[in-house]
């Protein structure tokens, strides 16, 4: 697997908040455990789909605990930032929607850490099409996304913080 090996960029509250998370998946995962013995105990039928149940969600709790952890081992935590006045990971970003006249404020990040609930700030994802299209932008670039549907909105990037 080519991309196990790749390094997750990360800010300090995604960081903090996958670790979190990991907390509370191997307490559900000690719960299924439990759960699952039980099942065992007290089942006489051998296609029990109460134990089926226990077995699969014992099995999805710990695929997700070996993802979290791949991805924790994997992480560097965004520190400094290189390019200073320019979109990078772990940027906070107010975008001028130019279609609605609406702002909004972003916090821009890695696909791993889009995908983790809670947060102050709404997530883009590097990998997103807007995330593409911000990455490496100033304050006053405006540009177009291109969506699924075909549909264009235009953005401006209006300001730019760490």
């Amino acid at each position: 697997m080519a991309q196990a090996s790749r390094q997750v960029k990360l800010t300090r509250e995604g960081f903090e908040r996958l670790q979190k998370t990991l907390e509370q998946e191997q307490g559900r995962l000690a719960e299924a455990t439990r759960i699952l013995q039980e099942q065992m105990e007290t089942s006489s039928d051998t296609e029990d789909t109460g134990l089926e149940d226990a077995k699969r969600e014992k099995m999805n709790i710990e695929a997700r605990i070996d993802e979290l952890e791949d991805t924790l081992a994997r992480a560097t935590v965004i520190e400094d930032h290189e390019n200073e006045g320019r979109v990078e990971l772990g940027a906070i970003v107010v975008l001028g929607n130019e279609t609605t006249k609406q702002d909004m404020k972003v916090l821009v990040v890695s696909a791993p850490e889009a995908t983790v609930t809670g947060g102050s700030l709404p997530r883009v994802s590097e990998d997103s099409p807007v995330g593409k299209e911000l990455m490496g932008r100033k304050k006053g670039d405006a540009f177009v996304v291109n969506l699924d549907s075909g549909k264009q909105m235009k953005y401006k990037v209006k300001s730019i913080e760490y």
